[in-house]
């Protein structure tokens, strides 16, 4: 089952024996072993029992609590892995250390390489695109990373590539109903935008998760600063799988028609706009099903899916600040 999604207002999240179960308007919506949840999402006005709650502390299973456009509100985990190793390691290369330059520079590369993969795979599928001024500044952005050592300077090569990408992201769109003009968020003022903010907070949490199984700290970073309740590792370890996840389901969901603009809704004082109930059903049975997708693991070379691999990543990581390992693999996928 992995994540269960919670998205009924008004609704009650309780425990029976060794299931999950979810009530609304007095019947039973949702009722689901434990033993299958790997993690529970709510999106709006939900309430759960202090039962349903231990049971789920008990097992470990991470608990986070978004509105109804993804906005991230809190987090509830279990507590942190008991390998004291891996955090004594992780807090010990803070800073600009050489393993924190190191890792920084692997996140940003697997990130850039991600999204110049993705847009050369735009390039060959539709020959009318012209995406080459941004393939290129990715690439030079890429080559750049090398040659730098301090972190803030890999930021600015992250952000120059990601404005790159993002500035080739509305041709990737194929339909003539929605368009792309620029990131904007807190709040998102269009569908795309929307779509990509609430995708990223489920990534997050997922990452989040893979983190704390692994017995890391998830709000000690190195690519993003330190900030109150802020889980800045998770955020940096995301960063390369944001275009082989969320910026795939989004497309896929844009370009296949499988969401109109029907399917959402603008506030009128913000303008901020978010899925309908119906929408949202559609985009997180998309997200599920993609984390489930298998491919050959670049660095393992088994078959897993990306579910799989945002441990797998993590688990790299820790062997990278361990020393076990010389260098961290960011994954990378051609």
């Amino acid at each position: 089952m992995g994540t269960v999604y919670i998205t009924q207002d008004d609704s009650f999240i309780g425990k029976i024996d060794e299931r999950l179960n979810v009530k609304f308007d007095k019947k039973t919506i949702l009722d689901i072993p434990l033993i299958k949840i790997d993690g529970l999402v709510i999106m709006g006005r939900a309430s759960i029992s202090p039962a349903a709650i231990t049971e789920l502390i008990d097992k470990k299973i991470p608990l986070t609590f978004l509105t109804n456009n993804g906005k991230y509100l809190a987090s509830l985990e279990p507590d942190m892995g008991k390998n004291i190793f891996v955090r004594s390691a992780q807090w010990k290369a803070a800073g600009e250390s050489v393993q924190a330059i190191h890792v920084t520079q692997g996140f940003v590369r697997g990130k850039l390489k991600n999204y110049r993969h993705t847009l050369l795979q735009s390039q060959r599928r539709y020959s009318e695109l012209d995406l080459n001024a941004g393939i290129t500044q990715l690439s030079n952005a890429i080559a750049s990373l090398e040659q730098v050592n301090v972190i803030n300077s890999i930021r600015g090569l992250e952000g120059a590539g990601s404005a790159a990408y993002f500035g080739c992201f509305n041709q990737l769109i194929r339909v003539d109903n929605f368009n792309f003009a620029t990131r904007n968020r807190r709040p998102p003022k269009d569908p795309i935008n929307s779509l990509l903010s609430l995708g990223y907070s489920l990534l997050r949490h997922d990452v989040q998760g893979a983190l704390n199984i692994v017995g890391f700290d998830p709000y000690l970073g190195y690519l993003h600063t330190e900030r109150y309740g802020r889980p800045s590792l998770a955020l940096d370890l995301m960063e390369e799988f944001r275009p082989l996840i969320v910026d795939a389901v989004v497309l896929t969901a844009i370009n296949r028609r499988m969401l109109a603009p029907k399917d959402f809704t603008t506030e009128p004082v913000s303008g901020a706009v978010s899925l309908t109930k119906e929408g949202l059903h559609i985009f997180l049975r998309l997200y599920q099903e993609k984390k489930q997708d298998k491919f050959k693991h670049p660095v393992m070379q088994k078959q897993c899916t990306y579910q799989e691999s945002l441990e797998i990543q993590a688990r790299l990581l820790s062997k990278y600040l361990l020393g076990e390992i010389d260098k961290y693999p960011p994954l990378v996928l051609k």
